[in-house]
Protein backbone atom coordinates (compact mmCIF):
# COMPACT_ATOMS: atom_id res chain seq x y z
CA UNK A 1 0.00 0.00 0.00
CA UNK A 2 1.47 3.65 -1.08
CA UNK A 3 2.16 5.86 1.75
CA UNK A 4 0.11 9.13 2.02
CA UNK A 5 2.40 12.30 2.01
CA UNK A 6 2.65 15.75 1.17
CA UNK A 7 5.73 16.93 -0.66
CA UNK A 8 7.59 19.92 0.77
CA UNK A 9 10.92 19.24 -0.64
CA UNK A 10 14.01 20.73 1.43
CA UNK A 11 17.15 21.77 -0.41
CA UNK A 12 19.47 20.56 1.94
CA UNK A 13 20.61 17.08 1.51
CA UNK A 14 23.72 15.68 0.15
CA UNK A 15 23.63 15.58 -3.71
CA UNK A 16 24.94 12.06 -4.26
CA UNK A 17 22.52 8.89 -4.03
CA UNK A 18 23.50 6.04 -1.85
CA UNK A 19 22.27 2.99 -2.17
CA UNK A 20 19.08 1.13 -0.63
CA UNK A 21 21.13 -1.26 1.61
CA UNK A 22 23.36 1.46 3.12
CA UNK A 23 19.61 2.08 4.80
CA UNK A 24 20.47 0.73 8.27
CA UNK A 25 18.20 3.46 10.66
CA UNK A 26 15.57 5.06 11.85
CA UNK A 27 16.36 7.99 13.68
CA UNK A 28 13.08 9.58 15.49
CA UNK A 29 13.39 13.44 16.70
CA UNK A 30 11.19 16.44 18.14
CA UNK A 31 11.32 19.76 16.25
CA UNK A 32 11.90 21.53 19.35
CA UNK A 33 10.33 24.70 17.65
CA UNK A 34 8.07 26.94 18.86
CA UNK A 35 5.49 26.58 15.89
CA UNK A 36 5.22 24.12 13.04
CA UNK A 37 5.18 26.86 10.36
CA UNK A 38 8.53 27.94 12.63
CA UNK A 39 9.58 23.96 11.96
CA UNK A 40 9.21 24.12 8.18
CA UNK A 41 10.93 26.93 7.50
CA UNK A 42 14.03 26.14 9.41
CA UNK A 43 13.76 22.42 7.15
CA UNK A 44 13.70 24.33 4.17
CA UNK A 45 15.61 27.36 4.66
CA UNK A 46 19.25 26.78 2.86
CA UNK A 47 20.61 28.69 5.44
CA UNK A 48 20.15 26.63 8.05
CA UNK A 49 21.51 23.50 7.09
CA UNK A 50 19.59 20.75 8.53
CA UNK A 51 16.35 18.58 7.09
CA UNK A 52 14.75 15.38 7.58
CA UNK A 53 13.04 12.61 5.23
CA UNK A 54 10.22 13.12 6.74
CA UNK A 55 8.13 15.64 9.15
CA UNK A 56 4.90 14.58 11.16
CA UNK A 57 2.65 17.37 11.44
CA UNK A 58 0.43 17.89 14.61
CA UNK A 59 -2.76 16.32 12.17
CA UNK A 60 -0.65 13.70 11.28
CA UNK A 61 -0.07 14.54 8.60
CA UNK A 62 3.24 12.88 6.73
CA UNK A 63 5.79 15.97 5.05
CA UNK A 64 7.82 14.26 2.50
CA UNK A 65 10.78 16.80 2.28
CA UNK A 66 14.10 14.57 1.46
CA UNK A 67 14.03 11.43 -0.90
CA UNK A 68 14.99 8.63 1.01
CA UNK A 69 18.14 7.65 -1.07
CA UNK A 70 19.35 11.26 -0.88
CA UNK A 71 21.33 11.96 2.57
CA UNK A 72 19.42 14.68 5.02
CA UNK A 73 21.12 16.41 7.33
CA UNK A 74 19.23 15.74 10.99
CA UNK A 75 21.94 13.27 12.88
CA UNK A 76 24.78 15.73 12.71
CA UNK A 77 27.69 14.27 14.61
CA UNK A 78 26.60 11.04 16.12
CA UNK A 79 27.73 7.61 16.92
CA UNK A 80 25.71 4.09 17.95
CA UNK A 81 27.99 1.11 18.01
CA UNK A 82 30.83 1.16 15.04
CA UNK A 83 28.59 3.50 13.17
CA UNK A 84 29.61 7.16 13.00
CA UNK A 85 27.54 9.86 10.94
CA UNK A 86 24.87 8.21 11.38
CA UNK A 87 23.00 10.59 8.15
CA UNK A 88 24.89 7.99 6.00
CA UNK A 89 23.14 5.46 7.10
CA UNK A 90 19.54 6.67 8.12
CA UNK A 91 16.52 8.10 7.54
CA UNK A 92 15.31 11.19 10.02
CA UNK A 93 11.80 11.85 10.92
CA UNK A 94 11.08 14.61 12.74
CA UNK A 95 7.60 15.04 14.43
CA UNK A 96 6.48 18.23 15.63
CA UNK A 97 6.52 18.98 18.79
CA UNK A 98 7.89 22.06 20.64
CA UNK A 99 10.56 20.10 23.04
CA UNK A 100 11.86 20.78 26.49
CA UNK A 101 13.23 24.50 25.60
CA UNK A 102 9.50 25.42 24.74
CA UNK A 103 6.91 23.35 26.91
CA UNK A 104 7.35 19.81 26.18
CA UNK A 105 4.46 18.53 25.36
CA UNK A 106 2.71 14.80 25.11
CA UNK A 107 2.51 13.86 21.06
CA UNK A 108 -0.57 13.52 19.68
CA UNK A 109 -2.33 10.56 18.59
CA UNK A 110 -2.60 11.78 14.96
CA UNK A 111 0.81 11.84 15.25
CA UNK A 112 1.74 8.23 16.83
CA UNK A 113 -0.55 6.77 14.50
CA UNK A 114 1.01 8.50 11.45
CA UNK A 115 4.20 7.65 12.75
CA UNK A 116 3.41 3.83 13.10
CA UNK A 117 2.56 3.69 9.30
CA UNK A 118 5.46 5.55 7.98
CA UNK A 119 7.71 3.68 10.44
CA UNK A 120 6.46 0.16 9.07
CA UNK A 121 6.18 1.31 5.59
CA UNK A 122 10.28 2.20 6.19
CA UNK A 123 11.33 -1.07 8.20
CA UNK A 124 9.57 -3.46 5.65
CA UNK A 125 11.08 -1.63 2.50
CA UNK A 126 14.83 -1.16 3.65
CA UNK A 127 14.86 -4.28 6.45
CA UNK A 128 15.33 -2.62 9.15
CA UNK A 129 16.20 -4.09 12.65
CA UNK A 130 14.23 -3.11 15.78
CA UNK A 131 17.00 -2.53 17.46
CA UNK A 132 18.39 0.29 14.69
CA UNK A 133 15.77 2.31 15.51
CA UNK A 134 16.95 4.96 17.79
CA UNK A 135 16.13 8.60 18.98
CA UNK A 136 18.49 11.56 18.13
CA UNK A 137 19.23 11.55 22.20
CA UNK A 138 20.76 8.01 21.79
CA UNK A 139 23.39 8.74 18.82
CA UNK A 140 24.39 12.36 20.39
CA UNK A 141 24.18 12.06 24.15
CA UNK A 142 25.54 15.26 25.05
CA UNK A 143 24.03 17.52 22.25
CA UNK A 144 20.21 15.94 22.38
CA UNK A 145 17.41 15.31 24.34
CA UNK A 146 14.51 14.26 21.81
CA UNK A 147 12.11 12.88 21.14
CA UNK A 148 12.11 12.59 24.91
CA UNK A 149 10.62 10.66 28.08
CA UNK A 150 6.93 12.05 26.09
CA UNK A 151 8.00 9.48 23.64
CA UNK A 152 5.71 5.98 23.27
CA UNK A 153 8.61 3.54 23.11
CA UNK A 154 7.05 1.24 24.77
CA UNK A 155 4.02 1.19 22.52
CA UNK A 156 5.41 1.45 19.33
CA UNK A 157 8.07 -1.45 20.69
CA UNK A 158 4.56 -3.51 20.90
CA UNK A 159 4.58 -3.05 17.07
CA UNK A 160 7.77 -4.15 17.07
CA UNK A 161 9.35 -0.32 16.00
CA UNK A 162 12.40 0.12 18.39
CA UNK A 163 13.20 -2.05 21.95
CA UNK A 164 11.88 -2.17 24.98
CA UNK A 165 12.86 -4.15 28.27
CA UNK A 166 10.79 -7.15 28.78
CA UNK A 167 10.71 -6.86 32.80
CA UNK A 168 7.24 -6.99 34.61
CA UNK A 169 6.36 -4.51 37.24
CA UNK A 170 6.75 -7.03 39.71
CA UNK A 171 10.35 -8.07 38.81
CA UNK A 172 11.11 -4.13 38.98
CA UNK A 173 8.88 -3.32 41.97
CA UNK A 174 11.27 -1.56 45.14
CA UNK A 175 14.41 -1.35 42.38
CA UNK A 176 14.22 2.33 41.76
CA UNK A 177 16.25 4.44 44.03
CA UNK A 178 17.79 1.32 45.39
CA UNK A 179 21.95 2.37 45.47
CA UNK A 180 24.46 0.05 43.43
CA UNK A 181 27.90 -0.80 44.06
CA UNK A 182 30.68 0.71 41.90
CA UNK A 183 31.34 -2.90 40.29
CA UNK A 184 27.65 -2.46 39.59
CA UNK A 185 28.36 0.82 38.22
CA UNK A 186 30.54 -0.52 35.83
CA UNK A 187 28.69 -2.98 34.27
CA UNK A 188 25.84 -0.74 33.99
CA UNK A 189 27.74 1.83 31.46
CA UNK A 190 29.29 -1.61 29.95
CA UNK A 191 25.88 -3.06 29.17
CA UNK A 192 25.10 0.53 27.54
CA UNK A 193 28.35 0.44 25.54
CA UNK A 194 26.99 -3.25 24.44
CA UNK A 195 23.53 -2.21 23.60
CA UNK A 196 25.18 0.65 21.05
CA UNK A 197 25.70 3.98 22.93
CA UNK A 198 29.31 5.46 22.31
CA UNK A 199 31.92 4.82 24.89
CA UNK A 200 33.85 8.21 23.28
CA UNK A 201 33.12 11.76 24.12
CA UNK A 202 34.69 15.16 22.98
CA UNK A 203 38.44 15.03 24.75
CA UNK A 204 37.46 18.66 25.74
CA UNK A 205 34.29 17.12 27.85
CA UNK A 206 34.21 16.30 30.97
CA UNK A 207 33.76 12.51 31.34
CA UNK A 208 31.74 12.32 34.58
CA UNK A 209 29.18 14.79 32.66
CA UNK A 210 29.25 12.67 29.63
CA UNK A 211 28.06 9.33 32.27
CA UNK A 212 25.54 11.06 34.14
CA UNK A 213 24.08 12.67 30.40
CA UNK A 214 24.17 9.06 29.08
CA UNK A 215 22.08 8.12 31.87
CA UNK A 216 19.82 10.61 31.68
CA UNK A 217 19.56 9.61 27.90
CA UNK A 218 19.10 6.12 29.10
CA UNK A 219 16.46 6.96 31.35
CA UNK A 220 14.80 9.57 29.07
CA UNK A 221 14.41 6.20 26.84
CA UNK A 222 13.78 2.88 29.32
CA UNK A 223 13.14 4.23 31.84
CA UNK A 224 10.72 7.67 31.26
CA UNK A 225 8.77 8.15 34.88
CA UNK A 226 12.25 9.36 36.68
CA UNK A 227 15.09 10.95 34.83
CA UNK A 228 17.55 11.83 37.60
CA UNK A 229 21.26 10.88 36.46
CA UNK A 230 21.20 8.55 39.02
CA UNK A 231 21.97 4.67 38.27
CA UNK A 232 19.98 2.33 40.85
CA UNK A 233 18.91 -1.34 40.69
CA UNK A 234 16.11 -0.73 38.25
CA UNK A 235 18.16 1.43 35.78
CA UNK A 236 20.68 -1.75 36.08
CA UNK A 237 17.97 -4.74 35.59
CA UNK A 238 16.63 -3.29 32.98
CA UNK A 239 20.04 -2.94 30.86
CA UNK A 240 21.09 -6.57 31.78
CA UNK A 241 17.60 -7.45 30.19
CA UNK A 242 18.12 -5.29 27.29
CA UNK A 243 21.56 -6.83 26.43
CA UNK A 244 19.87 -10.64 27.14
CA UNK A 245 16.68 -9.72 25.03
CA UNK A 246 17.99 -7.80 21.92
CA UNK A 247 21.61 -8.29 21.57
Amino acid sequence: MALKTILNYSPNFSPKKRNSKKIKFIIFHYTGMKSESDALKKLTDIQSEVSCHYLIKNNGEIVKMVPDLYIAWHAGKSSWKNYKSLNQSSIGIEITNLGHKHGYKKFTKKQITSLLKLSKFLIKKYKIRSKNILGHSDIAVLRKKDPGEKFPWKYLSKNRIGIWHTLSKQELTGKRQLKISKIEENIFFNNLFKIGYSKEYPKDKDKNKYLRELTKNFQRRFRQELIDDKIDQECLIISKNLINSHN
